[in-house]
């Protein structure tokens, strides 16, 4: 189950209270005061996690606190600070108070770590208040609350290539080809039911390209018609977008006004994606139809397009190459993977 947006109530641990107590032991007559200071509560601490890919824990367990803090005790020990609650989320997820409206966090690298709620203070044992004029205080303080708060979680997806498309453009097949991720597909529109990430891997240079593929769009897509207005903010973080389109033309679809209508619909949704550098890949070039209409689309676009058939296999090897090149022109890094022992 794939989830990249939900609530949670979060709420920090309360301090301990201060401990009023004295000295009474053999030939100490005037002990003084002896009272501990409580612990401090338990924060609620969020972690940019990798090794998490979306937000099905927290949906299905949407309330966290942090322990409480100890009280005080006599003998001048101190209270145990109260267990922090800790939130391991994947990397891209921006966190906003609803009570406010405003971010609080937003966890872009591996092991950032925000403190979403702060645990309240421990209160101060009676050993605080001795004084020349009271010497046997009897008086602690209280501890303070734990802050606490509602919170909205959305994953934007860290990805370095943004796949998108119509329905049945052949981006899944097109992932599998390229990754390890094995995307469900099949003849009929919206086979792709949530963002499919898949690691694009070049074994020469021990270089990865995370390749995010995007439920297929279709036109008012940016009114919330169809799956793919949903996750195109996964799209926001990406510093390439692919943008395949079926050149055969399949169910009588015209590839010249597919691609207006995603270029459209992107500008709709937010019109910094449409500034963003990309790829132009013709999919289904082993089909008759394919040919012809790539030499219309040409006419009428003035892009550099890159021909590809995932059934056959053909133009993948070039689009692979050219994707690393274009990721590393357009401001991002391959993540290098550990290069075997020699």
């Amino acid at each position: 189950m794939f989830v990249d947006e939900c609530t949670i109530k979060a709420q920090a641990g309360d301090g301990g209270r201060g401990c009023v107590s004295f000295r009474r032991e053999k030939y100490e007559p005037w002990g003084g005061p002896n009272g501990g200071d409580g612990g401090k509560g338990g924060d609620v601490v969020l972690i940019g996690d990798e090794n998490t890919n979306n937000l099905v824990d927290f949906k299905f367990r949407p309330h966290w606190s942090g322990g409480r803090g100890e009280h005080g005790l006599g003998k001048d020990c101190n209270g145990r600070e109260g267990k922090p609650a800790i939130l391991r989320l994947p990397l891209g997820t921006v966190v906003t108070d609803l009570a406010t409206g405003r971010v609080v966090a937003e966890l872009t690298t591996q092991g950032a770590s925000v403190v979403l709620c702060a645990g309240g203070n421990g209160g101060w044992g009676n050993t605080h208040f001795k004084s020349s004029v009271a010497q046997a205080p009897r008086r602690a303080n209280p501890g303070q609350e734990g802050g606490r708060g509602e919170f909205r979680l959305v994953l934007k997806t860290i990805a370095d290539i943004g796949l998108v498309g119509f329905p049945n453009a052949g981006k899944s097949s097109l992932t599998s080809r390229f990754t390890r991720a094995r995307p469900k597909t099949a003849a009929y529109p919206f086979t792709t039911l949530h963002p499919q990430i898949g690691v694009i891997e070049y074994p020469k240079s021990y270089d990865r390209l995370l390749l995010a593929d995007v439920p297929g769009l279709i036109a008012g897509a940016s009114e919330n018609r169809g799956l793919g207005h949903r996750f195109l903010r996964h799209l926001e973080r990406c510093p390439l977008l692919m943008l395949l389109v079926d050149m055969a033309g399949a169910d009588g679809r015209d590839p010249r006004e597919d691609y207006s209508t995603l270029l459209r619909e992107l500008k709709l949704y937010d019109p910094a994606l449409v500034k963003k550098p990309r790829v132009v890949v013709a999919n289904k070039m082993d089909l008759p139809a394919a040919k012809s209409n790539l030499a219309k689309f040409k006419r009428r676009f003035k892009v550099t397009v890159l021909p590809v058939s995932c059934l056959s296999g053909t133009g993948l090897e070039t689009l692979k190459s050219t994707l690393r090149r274009r990721v590393i022109a357009a401001g991002g890094q391959p993540r290098t993977a550990i290069s075997p022992a020699k």
